[in-house]
């Protein structure tokens, strides 16, 4: 890293990173993004990330980011240096993805409200990020956009408030519900996943990422369908969510008691909506007596 001509150290919940980079602005952006996150300035980090120019002459003549760091990918294709935002958001993914073992990782948003959690998984588009994010400006506690980190030993699903990753129509609509448009990274038009822009979650979640707390709802999302909700039975739940785990194997029996104790304790329900305040009528019936 010392050879990196930019960095910086991140800490989001329990996971410190640190992030070089051959040019500054991809720091810039998310020195300022995240600059309400502590900044772990001396501590030992669990992954390095570096943004890379895999020819000298590319810092320079059509700079274009290479991802690499204590994982990688080595077929992954490099991004223009306009979209070094993404590349860093995404290289933080990949080290989570791969590298971490403190808790079984779910490929999940989560809320929290009342000292209880709702859980969201499905495939990328559900809507699972967006209504995430519109929860949390509307009373609840922002706790994951990308991984839902859940205890092994505990049960607790533990905060990971990193930004969350608006892509295409959510774009506009979360726009529309948040005046404040400090809170939005530049808008990074045509990426291999659309248009995306950054929001930062609410002051409030970042100052309590240290808070765990038990799941008592998980939801599988689906935008944009006729209104519907189907209970999943815990076979058909524990199996989809070890698809979508990127660490279940890797952990091996710790991982699988806690997967069980979880289908087993949290109510599961697909749901289907046509927009957000519909989600929300869903959420609201559907969250446990005595959770609130």
């Amino acid at each position: 890293m010392d050879n990196m001509r930019h960095h910086c150290q991140i800490a989001v919940g329990p996971a410190v990173f640190r992030i070089g980079s051959d040019w500054r602005a991809p720091i810039t952006q998310l020195q300022s993004l995240y600059s309400d996150y502590p900044k772990a300035e001396g501590q030992i980090p669990d992954f390095t990330v570096r943004l890379e120019a895999q020819r000298w002459w590319r810092r320079f003549v059509r700079p274009s980011v290479h991802i690499s760091g204590d994982y990688m990918l080595p077929d992954a294709s490099p991004l223009p240096l306009a979209q070094g935002l993404l590349a860093a958001e995404m290289a933080m993914n990949l080290q989570m993805a791969m590298g971490w073992r403190r808790h079984l990782l779910l490929h999940a948003s989560a809320v929290e409200r009342d000292g209880k959690v709702l859980v969201m998984t499905g495939l990328s588009g559900s809507g699972k990020s967006t209504l995430s994010a519109i929860l949390a400006e509307n009373g609840w506690r922002f706790f994951a956009d990308e991984f839902a980190l859940l205890g092994m030993e505990d049960g607790h699903i533990h905060p990971f408030p990193r930004l969350v990753s608006l892509k295409n129509s959510a774009i506009p609509a979360m726009e529309h519900v948040i005046d404040d448009k400090r809170r939005f990274g530049p808008l990074l038009k045509d990426t291999p996943k659309g248009d995306i822009r950054h929001l930062i979650p609410p002051k409030s979640a970042v100052e309590a990422m240290g808070k765990s707390a038990p799941p008592v709802l998980l939801l599988y999302p689906s935008f944009g369908k006729a209104k519907q909700i189907r209970e999943v039975a815990p076979t058909e739940n524990f199996l989809r969510l070890t698809q979508a785990s990127t660490n279940y194997v890797a952990l091996g029996e710790p991982a699988f008691q806690a997967l069980t104790h979880f289908v087993q304790s949290v109510p599961a329900f697909a749901i289907d909506y046509a927009n957000a305040d519909e989600a929300m009528a869903l959420i609201a019936d559907l969250w446990p007596e005595g959770a609130t």
